[in-house]
Formats: C-alpha cells, structure tokens, sequence
C-alpha cells in the first residue's frame, strides 16, 4: 500500500477567532490500495461530515464543522489513486471543507470512524472505488453523516439583499470595497518564499483599508476579514449590498518564467487583451470549482461571461480608474509594460460598480514575493492605490461640477 502523509507537527497559521475548544484537524493521508484509494482524517475528536460529488470536474466535497487544520500542506496538496489532489480549508464561518480532484468517477464504498488507539486521534475513513461514468451519481443535496447515522440536511443559502437604491452620485466620502483573492481552502498561487497568495492578498488589502480611511476622504472595507473562501459572485453581491463605489481585487499572480515581475491592472472584457490575460482569468474564474461548488446549479448568466449593456457604464469608469491608478502605482512598485490589459474576470462583473483587478506582482518571482511580503512593500502598494482613488474621484467631481 502506497500513502500519502501530510506531518501532524507542522505549524500551519490558525484562522483568527480559533481557540482550544476549535476541533482540530491534525492529519490527511491518502492511500493507494489493490481496488480502492482510502482517504483518513486525523482529528482531535469525532466530527460530523456531510459529502457532496460534483461533477465537470469529478469531485468529492467533505464539509465539516469548522476546523484548525494542524498539518503541514498549506491548503492544498497532490493525492494518490483516485484522487488526484485536495484542497482544505475555511469555506463558510462554522464550516471547514475538504475538495477532492478526483482522476475518475468513483463511489463512496466504505465510511466508517476508529477511535482513538494510543495517538489521541479519531479517524474518519472514506474509501473510493472506480466506477463507470454512468454510474457515477452527482448528489445536489449533501450526505450527512452525524457520526456515523446518515440523514439529509439542505445546505444554508449565502445570498444578500440587493444593492441599495438610493445613493448620492458622488457621495462626500465614497465607499471603497477592497477584495482580497482566495482564501479558505483556494490558496491561490504558491509563493516562492513559501506564502501562498491568500495570505498575501489579506495582508495587503488590511494596509490599504487602513491608509485609505486615515486619508479621511473615503470609507474602506474588505470582502472578507479573515481566511475564509468567498464565491466569486458572494465578493460582488457584498461589495453591491454595502453601497460600494468603487471596487479593487487584489491578486498576486505566478508564472513558470521566474524572472518575470510587476504589477497588472485588469478591466472585463468580452475578449482578453491577450493570451496571458485570458489564461489568467481562465485559472482566476475557476475558483468556485476549485472550492467545490456546484456551477451546475447556477443560472447561465451566473457562469459564464457575457457582458451586458447594463454594464457599460461601470466598465467605462473601470478603465479610466484603471488607465490613473497605473502610473501611480508605477511611482511606487515595479509595474510591468502594457500595465492595464482586458479579461472576462467573473470577479469584476458587478453591473453597477466600476470594478478592477489587480495583481500586485508575481509571487513566482522572489523579489516580488519578498516586495509583496514586507510591510514597506505592502504600504506603498496601498498608498499607490490611495493616490489612483484621489485621481479618480477628483476627476468624476471636477466633470460633473460637484
């Protein structure tokens, strides 16, 4: 038998707000055996799962109460048999999920729990058989498993109320909702210096909500306060619910050439500037699938990436955000040629808030990661977008006479 261990003794940076009585996930291990692959969870105490397969891609989604997970992959790591990767993390406050890429369709054929025997550790054990395609069953509504007693319990909706009506055009201090990409169990790129991309995208949106709210001209606010998965569309239906008037995702990128560097800023567009924009919202767009939701389940103008008139308006004002805040960022960090490109981002499509995306660097790239990672770094990323916020609105109040 083949096994796949990720160390128990790693030390793996704990989500905010964790204390001793947080379940803790202490092990993952994948093992290949004659006919089945079997995945084991090692944790401090026995856990209620509920599991959902997911098809386009094959997937296997074990949801749990939320977790610490105390092991040594940061997010993500390769698997074995069936199951070519996975993925873990915070998918929702109060649950923790566990994405298998799976190689092939398969069936859950054995589920059961060992107590603990001289480790302190509860198991919880899956076994995956292959099966034809046909034979593959997609399950809409999650398998609950309450230690061991199955059940079925509809999963809570995450929708928020419509964006409020009634706004100033240019209010006196203008909202600005900062997004800081991944999270959860979506890491992002990899880092050369070993931070993966969520973490680096949280640090630098908290410096930038600070610098923006001391300038005492706008309010700032972030899509999400802690390490925590969000949906593409959730990001947008908070920034739109809050009243937001502007909208920045922040991103670091990371590419096979190491030596290249500098920031991107993003607009949508029906077609991409160019290759490496499109591949880059290609890889950014399939977030959700990499979190395990069921793109299946949602309306067509959900997943894919037409535009419609509605949004002209906000594109428009997008580019021209995006053609100010270049330069001011190319004062402060290294900005790549051709600095502002076009992509169809999902993340970027709120019809009613000019929105841009912004990859800060190459996380490929270890000045950048370096860059990226220091404090200076991260303060003049967020004076950099301070200034192209400034240049903005004081444009749109000088054109319409406010």
């Amino acid at each position: 038998m083949v096994i796949l261990t990720f160390s128990l003794a790693a030390l793996f940076p704990a989500y905010e707000g964790h204390t001793a009585a947080t379940p803790e996930v202490r092990g993952l291990r994948v093992g290949e055996n004659p006919g089945f692959t079997r995945l084991v969870i090692d944790a401090d105490r026995r856990l209620d799962v509920k599991i959902l397969f997911l098809a386009d891609p094959y997937r296997m989604v074990i949801d749990l109460p939320e977790v610490r997970f105390a092991v040594a992959a940061k997010g993500h790591a390769p698997g074995r048999g069936v199951v070519g990767a996975l993925r873990f993390g915070l998918f929702r406050p109060g649950v923790s999920r566990i994405v298998l890429d799976l190689t092939r369709p398969v069936r859950l054929s054995r589920r059961f729990d060992l107590p603990p025997r001289g480790t302190g550790n509860w198991r919880l054990v899956f076994d995956l058989r292959p099966v034809a395609p046909a034979d593959y069953q997609v399950t809409r509504k999650p398998l609950v498993e309450v230690n061991g007693a199955n059940g079925t319990r509809p999963s809570p909706a995450q929708e928020l109320p419509a964006r409020p009506k009634a706004r100033p055009k240019i209010p006196a201090r203008p909202l600005i909702y900062l997004d800081p990409g991944h999270g959860g169990m979506d890491p992002g790129a990899p880092g050369a210096l070993g931070t993966p991309e969520k973490y680096i995208t949280l640090a630098v949106a908290r410096e930038a909500r600070r610098v923006i709210q001391a300038s005492g001209r706008y309010r700032a606010r972030l899509t999400r306060e802690r390490d925590v998965f969000l949906p593409l569309r959730r990001r947008i239906a908070i920034a739109r619910a809050g009243g937001a008037d502007l909208f920045v995702s922040l991103h670091a990128d990371s590419l096979k050439n190491r030596r290249v560097r500098g920031a991107t800023v993003y607009t949508l567009s029906e077609t991409a500037s160019d290759r490496e924009a499109a591949a880059l919202a290609a890889r950014e767009n399939k977030a959700d699938v990499l979190a395990g939701l069921d793109l299946g389940r949602e309306a067509p103008e959900v997943a894919d990436i037409l535009i419609s008139l509605a949004q002209r308006e906000a594109m428009n004002r997008a580019s021209h955000f995006a053609n100010l805040l270049v330069p001011e960022l190319r004062k402060r960090i290294r900005v790549r040629r051709n600095a502002h490109r076009f992509a169809g981002f999902v993340v970027l499509k709120a019809p009613d808030v000019p929105s841009v995306l912004v990859e800060m660097g190459y996380l490929s790239n270890r000045q950048d990661a370096a860059m990226m990672g220091s404090k200076a770094g991260r303060r003049r990323i967020a004076e950099g977008l301070l200034a192209g916020i400034d240049r903005y609105f004081s444009e749109l109040r000088a054109a319409s006479g406010s």
